[in-house]
């Protein structure tokens, strides 16, 4: 087929999905991989709103250029590597830092967790009830033993006092009597009443939990990179902890490149809405960063220059100006400022353009392309293996699931479609072009789609989203 130009007002990205499918379509069934060369377009570079501000540059024949980029694979590879080879912490993480308990959910642990102390630190009542010594039946005292009172005065032989789940047993406490099976006479004696034993007797430590039954001071409870969840605060609690050695949660700033975007109301007289500006922030907090500064910077090179030079974050994420055209000034200003490239285009669509650069040592640069799916393309192939690496984050279990669908593919390129899980299939779905939101949103995760396509029934790898596992108030906090 002959390559057509765009018409006035077409995005070029659109134009470049198009051409693909249309090859896929003519020339390769589903599953088939063309062979040839590797030469594909830009896609999804322009401005950030549709975000269409961007150029792509175009061959003598009027053909949209075309440009080799990184495996996908090995991209995000090469963005989870790049903290361990950047001269920080061998890791790859960045440096520890106490923080209360309070402030250390979602973290990593930096430090194993030590026990400060025995658990339980002293012999505990495990029921409400009676702690009795001896065979019964016992006298009770007339005075019972709760938690957190001071030390009680040994039991005798025969002798029984009432006791709260949690309390301290008194010294020669044989066992604990749970109050359903136990009775007073009308003299006051106490008797044993379950069925299962003989009248009057009870097992020795019988629901006393004894001093260091879960773990002795000087334990390790919890080994370094543990990730800190509800459950590992209260045992850090409970094993007298204040405070945690953890990895912070790497700072974040968005800028969003345009000109040509609108921050609120309906678009008008060539001007969109900024559909990444609300998108970007959540979903960088939900991959464990914390986002200091969110700003819109305007087609204009010293503009982009300046904020850059004035940001101490550890990941500046840009929108945007990512390929060649004369408002694309993310190359020009890494120049400038002497970054190293370590991505400079994906073979991935939607999101080509994307790129990954080191700005200095404790510093990199996503370049997301500007069109919303291609920016999230972005996003989990470059912005999440780096965030994952700084934060000192596991990587993710890798999972499949058949394609309940055919999903068309580029001819050269992986392709990375939204879709929702039903059952133990994935359903891929429509509205799936690198300017529309309408799928992800819809979506519970990506399918990663060979060169070529896939057919039905075909194990796809899968990326799950963050909010389709583990809830908005968990991840978004």
């Amino acid at each position: 087929m002959t390559p057509r130009t765009p018409r006035a007002g077409e995005d070029a990205d659109d134009l470049d999905v198009e051409e693909a499918l249309a090859l896929v379509n003519d020339a390769h069934t589903p599953g088939d991989r063309p062979s040839g060369d590797r030469t594909h377009g830009d896609d999804g570079a322009g401005g950030s709103g549709s975000h269409g501000s961007g150029s792509h540059g175009a061959s003598a024949s009027g053909a949209p250029a075309h440009r080799d980029g990184t495996d996908w694979a090995e991209a995000r590879a090469t963005a989870a590597h790049a903290p361990r080879r950047g001269g920080g912490h061998r890791g790859g993480h960045l440096p520890p830092v106490s923080v209360p308990l309070s402030s250390a959910l979602g973290l990593t642990l930096a430090a194993p967790l030590i026990a400060l102390t025995d658990l339980p630190s002293f012999d505990t009542s495990a029921m409400d009830g009676w702690a009795v010594s001896g065979p019964g039946p016992w006298d009770v005292r007339e005075e019972g033993v709760l938690a957190g009172h001071t030390a009680h005065a040994p039991l005798t032989d025969g002798e029984a006092v009432r006791i709260a789940t949690g309390a301290r047993v008194p010294p020669d406490t044989t066992a604990v009597l749970r109050s359903e099976h136990g009775r007073t006479d009308d003299k006051g004696r106490l008797h044993a009443t379950a069925a299962t034993r003989a009248p009057h007797t009870v097992s020795h430590g019988q629901d006393i939990r004894p001093r260091g039954q879960e773990c002795r001071n000087g334990d390790q409870l919890l080994p370094v990179g543990t990730l800190v969840t509800p459950p590992v605060l209260g045992m850090a609690a409970a094993a007298g902890y204040d405070t945690l050695t953890v990895v912070p949660r790497p700072r974040a700033a968005v800028f969003v490149l345009g000109d040509e975007l609108l921050g609120e109301g309906l678009p008008h007289e060539g001007l969109i809405r900024d559909a990444l500006g609300p998108l970007l922030p959540p979903w960088l907090r939900a991959l464990g960063a914390d986002v200091v500064d969110v700003r819109r910077v305007g087609d204009e090179e010293d503009a982009l220059h300046q904020a850059l030079k004035g940001c101490d974050a550890d990941v500046v994420v840009t929108t945007g100006g990512t390929a060649a055209g004369p408002v694309d000034h993310v190359h020009p200003t890494l120049r400038r400022l002497g970054a190293e490239l370590l991505v400079d285009g994906v073979a991935v669509r939607p999101g080509h353009p994307m790129l990954l650069a080191r700005i200095s040592e404790k510093q990199y640069l996503v370049g997301l392309p500007g069109n919303p799916l291609a920016a999230v393309s972005g996003l989990v192939t470059l912005a999440e293996p780096l965030l994952r690496t700084l934060a000192a984050r596991p990587a993710p279990e890798g999972y499949t699931l058949p394609l309940r669908d055919a999903v068309q593919g580029h001819p050269y390129d992986t392709r990375l479609v939204p879709v929702a899980l039903r059952g133990d299939r994935a359903l891929p779905l429509l509205y799936n072009g690198p300017a529309m939101l309408r799928g992800i949103a819809a979506a519970d995760a990506l399918a990663v789609v060979p060169p070529g396509g896939a057919k039905p029934g075909y194990e796809a790898e899968l990326l799950d989203l963050p909010w389709a596992s583990g809830g908005i108030g968990v991840c978004f906090t």
